[in-house]
């Protein structure tokens, strides 16, 4: 049944559905992938039983004739962020370790009512911070990629390395993930897969560990961009307990997938024409235009002047956040407590998280700390949330001349793990495309392009208008079709 491994998640439910195969036997494949690829280390925790819980629960439902839901029958990965009823959830920290939540996030409940079932957590960067899936507790996750001619490990791309390793491994149809600065979508473009980030507010983050409130959300990971728009409409939804959260109806994004684009505008920024961006990106964002060009759209030229001063914003914004939110991991409530002998309660909160939190987000919580401190609060803080408001109305000008926006996913392609540990500055610079429509809140995805002269593969983003991601999936879709991506990594684990 390893042959069940290789299909997408329109494939599995079309399949379940239609009595092709068992849920059951797709779990089994699937769980049996996961178990042969522990050379990954893109899964936490595994969760077989709850795989073949929800199969035989789809199987079950076949066989009495009723509807198996949006996702019946399709196993996938749950990165570590979200709160599982029952199962470990740990952010990827030790400050987290044997966390067991009572209670179950939105997102995955949404998923499980549609007929999803469980593989396991997977791995992510610590608390989501970072851009290589090297700052967790349990280990780096490995890519299943490799450069042409090495051997040499290289990075998922972060914060949902996990997610994306796994799905581009084929050891998981689809998995969640969640992006504050681009991490669904540079770890999409740096395996070849799809993810997409949702307008903000679209997914609820109630039950999803937070790093950044008004940067968070989740979105799906998969193979395809039809895979993407069933899962996101499946994980979509009003939530009441969020009150960020959009009391919007969910549109049917996978019934309103079109790749003709007549009478579109596809606008090009000038802005994301980089010094240091890698000669196969700019190559592969020329095709995207033609591909585009060829479905029909016009290819435009717009400026979004603000662009150069979005990133470091996002590192002022994101750190005071987390700084706030962090806060809560003190060793009282639950979590990892560190007591040393004849220790206070000062003594003991220090302890606690000196072993809980791993560097990156010391770094992050003592960045964010300083800048909303008295004397830096207006310095810093008050002028980054000016320019996010500047990034914000240069999308709203942009989206007067267009309807969609093609850019790079990412300056450059993976890069082997430990090559950027030493500094800090250049790994925050992969998020330099990804991060303007995290700030805006803007429905933004990665769809793969081609591989580069390395063999390692490349991402184009899309970014749309709030609310639109029936746009953005549509331009994702003709691109998918025209650039016939179906590179796949050779197994070495």
């Amino acid at each position: 049944m390893t042959e069940l491994t290789k299909l997408g998640v329109k494939e599995i439910r079309d399949g379940v559905a239609g009595g092709s195969f068992t849920a059951r036997e797709v779990a089994e494949a699937f769980n049996a992938a996961v178990a042969d690829a522990a050379d990954l280390n893109a899964f936490i925790v595994t969760t077989p039983d709850h795989a073949l819980a929800a199969a035989d629960a789809a199987d079950a439902k076949r066989a009495k004739g009723e509807d198996l839901g949006a996702m019946g029958g399709v196993p996938i990965g749950m990165k570590d962020l979200f709160a599982t009823k029952g199962v470990q959830t740990t952010a990827a920290s030790h400050i987290l370790e044997g966390f067991t939540p009572e209670y179950e996030s939105t997102v995955s409940q949404n998923l499980w009512d549609a007929g999803a079932g469980m593989l396991g957590k997977l791995n992510l960067d610590q608390f989501a911070m970072g851009s290589s899936n090297e700052t967790s507790y349990f280990g780096n996750v490995n890519s299943p990629w490799r450069k042409e001619g090495s051997n040499a490990a290289m990075s998922p791309g972060g914060s949902s390395g996990g997610s994306s390793s796994a799905v581009a491994a084929r050891i998981a149809p689809a998995a969640t993930g969640t992006d504050t600065g681009g991490s669904i979508r540079q770890p999409a473009a740096f395996t070849g897969i799809c993810g997409i980030k949702p307008t903000y507010g679209r997914c609820s983050r109630w039950g999803v560990v937070a790093f950044a409130s008004s940067l968070d959300q989740a979105g799906p990971m998969a193979r395809s961009v039809e895979d993407c728009a069933i899962m996101l409409e499946a994980m979509a939804g009003f939530d009441p307990k969020d009150a960020t959260s959009l009391k919007l109806d969910v549109p049917q994004w996978e019934a309103g997938l079109s790749a003709d684009l007549k009478g579109k505008k596809i606008g090009i920024p000038k802005e994301y024409r980089m010094d240091g961006t890698d000669e196969a990106i700019l190559k592969s964002w020329e095709h995207g235009k033609e591909w585009l060009r060829d479905a029909g759209a016009e290819i435009v030229d717009i400026s979004l002047p603000h662009t150069k001063y979005a990133l470091p914003a996002y590192y002022i914004v994101a750190p005071a956040e987390a700084s706030s939110n962090l806060a809560r991991y003190d060793g009282v409530r639950y979590g990892l407590r560190d007591l040393p002998d004849g220790a206070g309660l000062q003594d003991m909160y220090a302890a606690t998280r000196a072993a809980g939190f791993g560097d990156e987000v010391k770094r992050r919580i003592l960045i964010g700390t300083y800048v909303l401190s008295a004397g830096f609060y207006d310095a810093y803080y008050t002028q980054a949330q000016k320019i996010r408001t500047l990034v914000s109305q240069d999308f709203e000008q942009a989206f007067a001349q267009c309807d969609a926006i093609l850019a790079p996913t990412t300056p450059t392609a993976s890069f082997p793990l430990g090559s950027l540990n030493e500094d800090p500055l250049t790994m925050y610079l992969n998020d330099v495309f990804a991060v303007p429509a995290s700030l805006a809140g803007l429905p933004a995805m990665s769809v793969p392009a081609m591989v580069n002269d390395d063999g390692l593969p490349l991402g184009l983003q899309i970014v749309g208008k709030p609310f639109d991601e029936q746009g953005v999936l549509n331009t994702g879709l003709a691109i998918q079709q025209r650039a016939g991506f179906d590179a796949q990594p050779e197994k070495w684990w």
